[in-house]
């Protein structure tokens, strides 16, 4: 197929489509949106930027339209779930441009925003209820939403909410879904815990790939630097000089860490702005609507943002820190060479990352060519087994966290020590 008039959707989402300036469908469009319009439950897997969420968009949408009368007040006819604040604001924005002079009414419900109003805009009940696994429980739970009424659900980015532990919140919301229903779930990597998933919540599934997992975009220049921890800092401001122009995400991989960073470069004059677990919704969105228009040209993050970032503009991916999982290396870098264009993703690798380094490149089945410097023996970190009381209580984060926190570096960057174990937070 050739362009989207051949996928047999509605007019008005053709319309929609040309206005937004799209004339061809991507290879998992390609792929999935015919399969998902007769019916079938989707696994898609393709690398970030490549219209996954066009992919189970506009099938979704089109079955909407044909579908008579308006939803019933607390309820929806569609689920989307994504595993943050970032990825649900994306994913609503693209829906809401496909909506355009429609019937088919998005809303959206993540934590870190006023839970009384969402509670008032879900009583008059909505097509399509985009959120995040945390806050949509809550609401459930005070009988804000009532899912028996949906007969669509889509996991997006269903590996990360592995990661992050939404597994369990998963269990508590599928059930409560109408049946029969269907079912898409979209991931850019593919752990064998997502062959799990896909056994307990698709029937018969479709499998439509347009990549190997963990493969990232061709249009993507990877290099990785060898260097001293304390030569990073000058390193980066050595790149972003030399590039002062460009859109450059900067990813750490602790809050703490990402604030630190975005200071040190806005006290030396660079045009930088910070987004992590510690920021307010509305300063997370302020400073990705900035970053999105030009105002800022550095926006420095945690992995809480390496999903939620569509701006085809991100000229430069550096990772400051290499990630504690190695799938969140391919995320982080696709947030450039997006919609066909091209980008670089840069690498910084002191010692102690040595064994992140080899572990990425073993999920990519590449060797990232190295720009400057030798790469160092790893250091092994201490093991926990061996001082019980003490341990290595200042790197207790790098393994990744474990359980609920593992790869989401906002909840695992707290130092281990004794003290009462918490309850695992919920909302993205």
């Amino acid at each position: 197929m050739f362009d989207f008039d051949m996928l047999g959707l509605a007019p008005e989402l053709n319309n929609n489509l040309k206005a937004m300036g799209f004339q061809e469908p991507t290879p998992i469009q390609n792929k999935a949106v015919p399969l998902a319009l007769e019916g079938h439950d989707i696994l898609g897997l393709a690398q970030t930027g490549t219209g996954k969420t066009l992919a189970f968009g506009l099938p979704l949408i089109n079955q909407l339209l044909e579908q008579p009368g308006k939803p019933e007040p607390k309820t929806t006819k569609a689920l989307i779930l994504a595993p943050t604040r970032e990825l649900v604001n994306q994913i609503a924005e693209s829906l809401r441009i496909l909506t355009a002079k429609t019937k088919v009414r998005v809303v959206t419900v993540v934590g870190g925003q006023s839970i009384n109003k969402q509670i008032t805009i879900l009583n008059r009940g909505t097509d399509i209820l985009v959120a995040t696994p945390g806050r949509l429980i809550d609401l459930m739970e005070r009988g804000a939403i009532r899912l028996s009424e949906a007969r669509y659900l889509v996991l997006d980015e269903a590996d990360q909410m592995l990661d992050m532990g939404f597994i369990h919140a998963l269990r508590q919301i599928a059930p409560k879904l109408g049946t029969p229903r269907q079912t898409m779930l979209f991931s850019a990597t593919m752990p064998k815990q997502m062959e799990e998933l896909s056994r307990a919540y698709l029937e018969n599934p479709r499998r439509v790939q347009v990549a190997p997992p963990g493969k990232a975009a061709d249009k993507i220049t990877q290099s990785v630097h060898f260097m001293e921890k304390a030569r990073k800092s000058w390193k980066l401001r050595d790149i972003l000089e030399k590039n002062p122009e460009a859109l450059t995400l900067v990813f750490s991989r602790t809050k703490h860490g990402a604030e630190k960073l975005k200071k040190g470069l806005v006290a030396d004059g660079f045009n930088a702005d910070s987004i992590h677990g510690n920021k307010s919704q509305g300063q997370r969105d302020r400073a990705i609507e900035a970053f999105r228009s030009g105002e800022t040209t550095i926006l420095v993050a945690t992995d809480v943002a390496a999903r939620g970032i569509d701006i085809p503009g991100v000229a430069f991916v550096i990772n400051f820190d290499l990630p504690n999982v190695p799938d969140n290396y391919v995320h982080r870098i696709g947030r450039t060479a997006r919609a066909g264009r091209e980008g670089e993703a840069i690498s910084f690798c002191a010692a102690d990352e040595v064994d992140l380094l080899l572990q990425i490149q073993k999920v990519m089945k590449i060797e990232i060519p190295v720009a400057s410097g030798t790469q160092p023996e790893a250091v092994k970190p201490a093991k926990n087994g061996g001082n019980r009381r003490g341990g290595n209580r200042g790197g207790g984060h790098r393994g990744g966290g474990g359980g609920q926190n593992r790869g989401n570096p906002d909840a695992a960057a707290k130092p281990s020590g004794n003290r009462r174990r918490r309850r695992p937070r919920r909302a993205a």
